[in-house]
């Protein structure tokens, strides 16, 4: 493990405060601490075991730089490369500043680092002693680099600052959607220079290309699985271009400044994953000759229009500090795509033009499906269509809409967005695509043909599997296609297509078939529809039987049919007693898994497969001990470790955020593909949403209490715990009683 320093969280809050910084935090800003999630978990009690050696915790992988809401250009510190999001807290070398994260050990294109001559020395002698050069194995520049200490590094909404110790450089940085901008405070106006570090990103580089377009201009281009152009105007002329390994990984070009220019060096770049042109383009239209404070105003204005949309009173600071910084986090990704003419690259690698919709990236569909899909469309409709728009897009040249990683949930996130108004794409034309994905063998769905014909996904006989043996999570499959097919018939049921609704709805009801009655867990079938022998269900997975998960994770999930569900289990005694044992169940320390941590009983809040779980009590008329459970997890899982910090596991591109914001406001999307939202008891005494129609929705908890006796609906007493959706148009109040 590296060397954990002692920092002190304070200082980084009271001190190196640019008056400019504190201006732009007008209100609700200054809740986000944009270095929650970068910090490791180390205390075993949290985690579940002792971390092996060399191990680091995924207890958030999230980045500290500057970005605008789901914006092309997101201009962050690289602490280490190849890590997930480039920036890790524990370090004390910053070697460079990208343009593009996510927190998914990918992006992170186009690094610059500002150096002063006179200080390269230094900062070879202290990257040589630093343990980052051993850890990353050659990953990280040891050409270049510098010390720098959390006493004198800052952040907000598109804001982020340091000074690099060994260059003696302050260094500014804030961006608009698709252009960064940075500003360099030298010392002195001799020595300045730039290193464009295109060989490195934390994808392999295959190639790169810098050239001086003009006295104080670059522009070029970074390749890896695709190609990202840059335009870069300097504020002040450029001596000399010199590259080193030109072209090839881990090469890079050194940019001497000419002598004498006064004041910072700033540097404004636009980017475009379609052509040098674009990227001019976007840079002229987004900042042009627009000054630092300007933009970064800008920056911080649109955050606090977006974070408005949600206002609480009561509640304590940290819990203001989470809510802020979750719904800052859930609003990152997916990630623009398309140029300021509508120009973009399409999964084709093809150049298109759209004055229809603006593309985005895939979204991360396995982790956000949940909650953080649903989240975006109330915060940010016109992202939500042109995300939808997007993977039509997709879908429209490879035949299928796209999936992430595991499962078909983009039927999910699709019908969930139409269902709750957000309707105005080819609704009818993407329905005909997701139908392909439920349907067509080979294409979206691995083993589709085998859980058409059978209901259920299998897996092979292994003697002796291991955590990280891989096969074909046929148990988690099964479950998830089942919801994917429960959501693809909501669609087909608006749009009166009976024969699909019926169909899909009865194979929604495959989540059956995995269910073992004897051990009353879902459990992995062989191909002959045995049981797989042997059997432990505290025992995790990658990807065999279950995904990223072991039996007790996966088996209360059915959120399109609890009902059915809790009559495999016997009725609400007997689905209490399983549930009960979930959350009591101590973890087996000697279990351990990568992404698979932070544990109340067997319950695990690190990763996105179980995260419905503590609502099930609210299905047997026990929402007390949901109540409970959600209480334990947002008091004790956000914000942890030495430094206040830390996640309970990875924020999975805004899901584990998502998560607090929608439970500690007191609606939650247990069935993310149904237009309604489950009531619990919000951290807050009120809670005011702005919705997409303009009209307000108060949740009020009037009392002290955390066990919820009764709702009330614009003063009329509620049915169960769930309110609709309509609330969200509409406006209106709903009151939380509770004792």
């Amino acid at each position: 493990m590296k060397f954990l320093l002692k920092t002190s969280f304070l200082a980084l809050a009271l001190t190196f405060s640019a008056s400019s910084v504190m201006r732009a935090q007008n209100n609700l800003g200054k809740y986000v601490n944009t270095f929650i999630g970068s910090y490791p978990l180390t205390d075993p009690k949290i985690l579940g075991y002792e971390l092996p050696e060399d191990w680091r915790s995924w207890a958030g992988l999230t980045f500290p730089g500057s970005s605008m809401p789901n914006a092309m250009v997101q201009l962050s510190p690289m602490t280490e490369y190849g890590s997930g999001a480039g920036y890790e807290y524990e370090d004390n070398i910053i070697y460079g500043f990208t343009h593009t994260n996510k927190g998914h050990w990918n992006l992170c294109n186009i690094p610059l680092m500002p150096v002063w001559e006179g200080g390269i020395a230094g900062a070879k002698a202290a990257i040589a002693a630093s343990h980052n050069t051993i850890e990353g194995k050659g990953k990280n520049p040891a050409d270049f680099g510098s010390l720098f200490s959390h006493d004198k590094e800052n952040s907000a909404p598109g804001f982020y600052q340091v000074y690099l110790e060994n260059y003696k450089v302050k260094v500014s940085l804030t961006s608009t959607l698709r252009c960064g901008f940075h500003r360099y405070e030298f010392t002195g106006t001799s020595g300045r220079q730039i290193i464009f570090d295109l060989g490195r990103a934390n994808n392999t580089i295959s190639n790169w290309e810098i050239t001086q377009a003009g006295k104080n201009v670059l522009q070029g281009f970074q390749q890896t699985g695709e190609r990202i152009y840059f335009y870069a105007v300097l504020n002040t002329e450029i001596s000399s271009v010199e590259k080193i390994n030109d072209a090839k990984a881990r090469g890079y070009a050194r940019v001497k400044l000419s002598n004498g220019h006064k004041g910072p060096v700033e540097v404004k770049i636009g980017l475009s994953f379609v052509s040098t042109a674009n990227a001019k383009e976007n840079l002229e239209k987004e900042i042009g000759s627009k000054n630092f404070e300007q933009i970064h105003q800008q920056a911080a204005q649109t955050w606090e229009q977006v974070l408005s949309k949600i206002q609480v009173k009561g509640g304590t600071g940290k819990q203001k500090q989470l809510l802020y910084s979750c719904l800052y986090r859930s609003l990152l990704w997916p990630a623009l795509r398309s140029d300021m003419n509508g120009d973009y690259t399409d999964v084709k690698g093809q150049h298109v033009q759209s004055s229809d919709f603006n593309y985005y990236t895939e979204p991360s569909l396995w982790d956000t499906y949940r909650n953080k899909d649903v989240l975006l469309g109330l915060i940010s409709p016109k992202v939500a269509l042109d995300v939808i728009k997007s993977m039509k897009d997709v879908g429209d040249k490879t035949g299928f809409i796209p999936t992430f990683f595991h499962g078909d949930h983009g039927a999910s996130s699709i019908a969930g967005a139409y269902l709750r108004g957000i309707d105005n794409f080819d609704v009818k034309g993407t329905y005909a695509i997701l139908l392909r994905n439920a349907n067509i063998s080979p294409g979206a769905r691995p083993h589709l043909a085998e859980y058409i014909e059978k209901g259920y996904i299998s897996d092979p006989e292994i003697a002796h599997p291991e955590v990280e043996t891989k096969a074909n999570a046929g148990v988690s499959k099964t479950l998830e296609y089942a919801y994917d097919d429960y959501s693809l018939a909501q669609i087909a049921k608006k749009l009166g297509d009976t024969a699909n609704y019926r169909i899909l709805m009865a194979r929604s009801k495959n989540y059956k078939n995995m269910f073992d009655p004897s051990t009353r867990f879902m459990r992995g079938r062989l191909k002959n529809g045995e049981w797989i022998k042997p059997f432990d269900p505290t025992y995790p997975y990658y990807e065999y039987m279950y995904r990223e998960a072991n039996a007790w994770q996966v088996s209360f999930f059915a959120p399109h049919d609890m009902k059915g569900l809790i009559e495999l289990y016997g009725g609400p005694a007997g689905f209490e007693s399983k549930l009960d044992s979930l959350f009591t169940l101590p973890w087996n320390p000697k279990h351990i898994a990568r992404n698979v941590e932070t544990f109340i009983g067997q319950y695990c809040h690190g990763n996105q497969p179980d995260h419905e779980a503590p609502f099930g009590y609210t299905f047997i008329g026990k929402p007390e001990k949901t109540q409970k459970v959600l209480d334990n997890i947002l008091n004790n899982l956000y914000g942890i470790g030495d430094k206040g910090l830390a996640l309970a596991g990875m924020d999975d591109a805004g899901e584990m955020s998502a998560w607090y914001v929608l439970s500690s406001t007191g609606l939650y999307t247990f069935s993310a593909t149904d237009p309604e939202y489950l009531v619990t008891a919000p951290l807050f005494d009120e809670v005011k949403w702005t919705t997409n129609t303009g009209r307000t929705l108060t949740v009020s908890k009037p009392g002290k209490g955390r066990g919820i006796t009764s709702i009330k609906v614009n003063d009329k007493l509620n049915e169960g715990y769930f309110v609709s959706h309509d609330l969200f148009k509409n406006g209106g109040k709903v009151e939380v009683v509770t004792k």
